[in-house]
């Protein structure tokens, strides 16, 4: 079996740290690497040129795991819904070879969005701008309204399974 890489991302507050934990627990021989920690930075802006030493810590810590033998690495980070070219790099820099990279995108609606931002306890405004983005080319789109966590772990290990 090929070794696995699972990328997941979406919108702040869709769910992404929820999700991936317990897809990750759901998995014997697995690694969980929160890519949103690399990035955290005051005051945070995705333009930030330093910003750049952050995917070299995602590539670093995602080929160490991979070079470490766990059969499925899960990554999960915003900041690779975008196309301009971070997730490309950080993918790029990864130095195990002979891995099979599945990428998910979740999404729910801007109510559900707004509901879960208050129930989080957020203070700040509500960031819709990740939530109107497109989904990166080639991910699994997951839609999380009106879904709980189990169930949507469960819509998502359907398709991995997919891949063995």
């Amino acid at each position: 079996m090929k070794k696995k890489l699972i990328l997941i991302t979406g919108s702040p507050c869709v769910g992404k740290t929820t999700v991936t934990d317990l897809l990750f627990q759901s998995y014997d021989n697995s690694a969980f690497f929160d890519g949103d920690w690399a990035w955290c930075v005051h005051p945070f802006s995705v333009a930030d040129p330093r910003l750049r030493n952050g995917d070299k810590v995602m590539s670093f810590a995602l080929s160490n795991y991979l070079h470490s033998r766990f059969d499925y690495v899960f990554f999960s980070s915003v900041v690779i819904l975008a196309e301009d070219g971070i997730r490309a790099n950080i993918l790029r820099d990864i130095t195990a070879k002979d891995v099979q990279v599945i990428a998910f995108t979740l999404k729910c609606t801007e109510e559900t969005l707004a509901r879960r931002h208050h129930q989080r306890g957020d203070k700040g405004e509500v960031l819709y701008h990740w939530l109107r983005m497109p989904p990166y080319p080639g991910d699994h789109v997951i839609w999380t309204d009106d879904k709980n966590p189990g169930e949507i772990v469960q819509e998502m290990r359907r398709i991995i399974d997919q891949y063995d």
